[in-house]
C-alpha cells in the first residue's frame, strides 16, 4: 500500500514539474542526484571491476592446478602410468597394485586350489518359524579333517538362542554373533534345514558345542561335530594353493597381497597343469610421454600466473597467494618429491628432466631424462604411483595447498576474500543506489513546489498586463 502511494506521488510529482517555468525539472533533479554521487559510484564500479578481474585470474589458475592434479592422478591410478598387471587367462586371477612398490617383468601363476569356507547344515525342522529351543551355542574354530577336529588359535564365541526363537531367527542371531558366520535357512524337500558358512581358509572350520536349557530343550539338534551324526558337513574349509614362478605357496583366502611384489591377486578359478602369466608393461615410454605433457602444462600454468602477477597492469599482482604459488613453481624443478630415496637414486623432478628457464618457463631434458631412466628404471617408476611421495603426490599437495580457503597466504585464500569483497561492494552499490534516489526524490519535490510558486508569479503577472493593457485601452 505504500509503495504504491509512494509511486502515485512520484507521478503527480513528474506530472506537474515544468508545468510553471518552462524548465525540465524532472530531468534537472535526476542530473543534480546522479552528479552528485557520480564519483563515488564510479569509484565503486572501477573497485568492482578489479575485483571480478581478480577473482577470474584467481579462479582460473585455481582450475589450472586442480585439473593438473587430477589428471595426473588418473594417469598413475589407471592410466599409462598405472603399470597395471594383465593377466593372460583373466578367469584365473584378477590384479590390482597394492601401492607397496613398482612391479616390473612377468610372472607365472598356476593355481591348483580356491580357499574355501566350510559349510554346515543341520537336520531337518518343520518349517523356518519351528520353535528350536533355548540355551547357548558356542563356537570353536579350528582344523576339520579325517573325522576330526583340532581347535585353534581364534577365540571360541557363545551365541545365547533365547526361549521362543525360531529356527530363522537363530540364523540371525548366528549372522549378527561376530563370529565371521552367516547362516540362513534353506526350505528343502526334507523340511527346513539351517544352513552355516564359515570363513574361508583351513584354520576357520568349526564345531558347534551347545548347552541348552533343560526346562526348554531341543536346541542340542543344532550340536555338530565330525562324526556326528546330527547335521551334514556340505563342504570343508581349505586354503588356496598356487604356484608363482613354480614355486608352490598356500594362502588361507583368495586375495593375496604382495605373493607378486606390489600387486593385489584375487583368484577366481583354476589351472593346475597349465600356468598362466601375469604381465607388466614397460613404464619408460609412458613416463617420457607423462613429462613431456607435464613440462607442456606447466609452460600454460606459468604463462597465466606470469601474466597475472606481472607488475605492471597484472590483476593479481600485488597478491600474495599468486606470488607465493609463484615461488612454488620457480623451486619446482629441484624439489624432492622422495625423500625416502637413497644416495644415488632420483628424488627430485630435475632427475627427471625438468628444468625452469630465467624466464619463468619450463623446459624437459630428454637426455637427462633418459640417462636415469636408464640409470634406475625401477626408481623412477617408484615416483609414478598414488602414495604419499611421489610425483602425483607433490602437484596434489601443492593443488591443494593453493585451493586451501583457510590459508590467509594461498590462492583459495586471496579468492575467497576477494568474493567477500565483492559482495559486500555490492550491498554498497545497493545502498548507494537508494541514497541517489532518494536524494532525486527529495530534489524533485522541491523542485515541484518551486514550480508551483512559478505558474503562481506567472498568473499574477498575466493577470497585472491584462489589467494594464486595459487601463491603457480605456485611455485611449
Amino acid at each position: 500500500m505504500t509503495t504504491t502511494s509512494a509511486t502515485s506521488a512520484t507521478s503527480s510529482i513528474i506530472t506537474a514539474l515544468g508545468a510553471g517555468s518552462g524548465i525540465d525539472m524532472a530531468k534537472l533533479a535526476t542530473d543534480l542526484a546522479a552528479a552528485q554521487y557520480a564519483t563515488r559510484i564510479d569509484r565503486l564500479a572501477a573497485k568492482s571491476e578489479r575485483l571480478e578481474a581478480q577473482i577470474s585470474a584467481a579462479s582460473e589458475i585455481k582450475s589450472m592446478m586442480l585439473s593438473l592434479a587430477s589428471s595426473l592422478g588418473d594417469r598413475v591410478r589407471m592410466g599409462d602410468l598405472s603399470a597395471q598387471p594383465s593377466v593372460d587367462d583373466a578367469g584365473v586371477a584378477g590384479t590390482a597394485l597394492s601401492g607397496t612398490s613398482r612391479p616390473a617383468g612377468t610372472f607365472s601363476l598356476e593355481v591348483e586350489q580356491l580357499a574355501r569356507g566350510q559349510m554346515l547344515a543341520s537336520g531337518s525342522f518343520a518349517s523356518r518359524s519351528a520353535v528350536v529351543g533355548s540355551g547357548t551355542i558356542t563356537v570353536r574354530f579350528g582344523t576339520v579333517a579325517a573325522g576330526s577336529f583340532a581347535e585353534g588359535t581364534k577365540p571360541a564365541v557363545d551365541i545365547a538362542i533365547p526361549a521362543g526363537a525360531t529356527l530363522a531367527q537363530t540364523a540371525q542371531a548366528i549372522t549378527a554373533s561376530g563370529a565371521g558366520l552367516t547362516a540362513y535357512v534353506s526350505d528343502t524337500v526334507d523340511g527346513a534345514r539351517l544352513v552355516i558358512k564359515g570363513p574361508d581358509g583351513t584354520a576357520s572350520g568349526f564345531v558347534l558345542n551347545v548347552a541348552e536349557d533343560a526346562a526348554d530343550p531341543g536346541l542340542a539338534a543344532l550340536a555338530w561335530q565330525p562324526g556326528a551324526a546330527s547335521g551334514t558337513l556340505l563342504q570343508d574349509a581349505q586354503d588356496a594353493r598356487l604356484k608363482i614362478d613354480g614355486l608352490a605357496r598356500t594362502a588361507p583366502s583368495n586375495t593375496l597381497t604382495d605373493a607378486i611384489p606390489g600387486v593385489v591377486l584375487t583368484l577366481s578359478g583354476t589351472n593346475a597343469g597349465a600356468p598362466t602369466k601375469v604381465r607388466f608393461a614397460d613404464p619408460g615410454s609412458a613416463i617420457t610421454g607423462a613429462m613431456q605433457d607435464l613440462t607442456g602444462v606447466l609452460n600454460e600454468i606459468a604463462g597465466v600466473l606470469n601474466a597475472a602477477t606481472n607488475p605492471l597492469g597484472g590483476d593479481l599482482a600485488r597478491d600474495s597467494g599468486a606470488r607465493a604459488l609463484r615461488q612454488s613453481f620457480s623451486a619446482l624443478a629441484s624439489r624432492v618429491v622422495m625423500p625416502g630415496a637413497a644416495d644415488g637414486e632420483p628424488r627430485t623432478l630435475s632427475d627427471l628432466g625438468l628444468k625452469i628457464t630465467r624466464y619463468g618457463t619450463f623446459e624437459l631434458d630428454t637426455d637427462r631424462l633418459a640417462d636415469t631412466l636408464k640409470r634406475d628404471p625401477e626408481g623412477v617408476a617408484a615416483m609414478f604411483t598414488t602414495g604419499v611421495t611421489g610425483v602425483y603426490a607433490t602437484f596434489d599437495s601443492l593443488s591443494r595447498s593453493v585451493g586451501s580457503v583457510g590459508r590467509p597466504g594461498s590462492l583459495g585464500g586471496s579468492l575467497s576474500r576477494f568474493t567477500e569483497e565483492l559482495a559486500q561492494l555490492g550491498k554498497d552499490q545497493a545502498i548507494l543506489a537508494e541514497d541517489q534516489e532518494e536524494t532525486r526524490a527529495r530534489l524533485a519535490a522541491r523542485f515541484a513546489v518551486s514550480d508551483s510558486r512559478i505558474m503562481g508569479y506567472q498568473s499574477t503577472l498575466s493577470f497585472l498586463e491584462n489589467q494594464i493593457a486595459a487601463w491603457n485601452a480605456d485611455k485611449g
